[in-house]
């Protein structure tokens, strides 16, 4: 019986994966959330990303691999994950869980800059939050989320979209796929030299 559940979960995670494939929309939100990145490291920005549980998991990996080194040797990148436990833990205890992102948009961000929000229902308040202050800060807003009709969708500059379903756990497993191509097409713009 185990062995079932393990076989219907890799087909359904495989049927995510073709979704995403046939997916025009998505595909085109990645590559104009990649150039609007791209530009905002030429021009000496910064990415800030966040999203709850998973999702600050994925927004931190983004961020170290901007920051690190994600295939062959380049400088580094600006980008900053909301994932300070001290900041977090302030936050929470003097103005509510809810703040823990958008104080810290408020604070670190700048006009220019961009947010990379996600959270797979596109509907966790404290991320949209984060979303309405990047833009009274200036800044633009990248959504990665897996429902288009979602409030994320609805208000971020470029919404990525993943189609996997109902399940969080599927939508998440193309939202890392969809970082690390994010993370590819910076680099094939900054530094195309690693890809010849």
């Amino acid at each position: 019986m185990a062995k079932e559940h393990v076989k219907a979960a890799l087909v359904e995670a495989r049927q995510a994966l073709d979704a995403l494939i046939a997916a025009d929309q998505t595909q085109e939100a990645i590559v104009q959330a990649s150039e609007l990145m791209a530009e905002t490291i030429r021009r000496g920005g910064k990415i800030l990303s966040c999203g709850n549980g998973g999702s600050l998991c994925d927004s931190m990996h983004f961020a170290e691999e901007m920051t690190g080194r994600f295939r062959s040797d380049r400088p580094g990148y600006a980008a900053i994950a909301i994932a300070d436990a001290s900041h977090m833990s302030c936050v929470g205890n003097d103005y509510g869980y809810r703040a823990v992102f958008s104080r810290y948009v408020e604070a670190v961000g700048r006009p220019g800059d961009v947010l990379l929000a996600i959270t797979t229902s596109g509907t966790s308040a404290n991320v949209i939050d984060a979303v309405e202050a990047a833009h009274k800060n200036g800044m633009k807003v990248v959504g990665l989320t897996g429902k288009f009709d979602s409030p994320l969708a609805q208000k971020a500059d470029v919404a990525i979209v993943t189609p996997a379903g109902r399940w969080a756990d599927r939508v998440q497993e193309l939202h890392i796929k969809c970082i690390h191509i994010l993370i590819e097409l910076v680099e094939r713009q900054l530094a195309p030299e690693n890809y010849k």
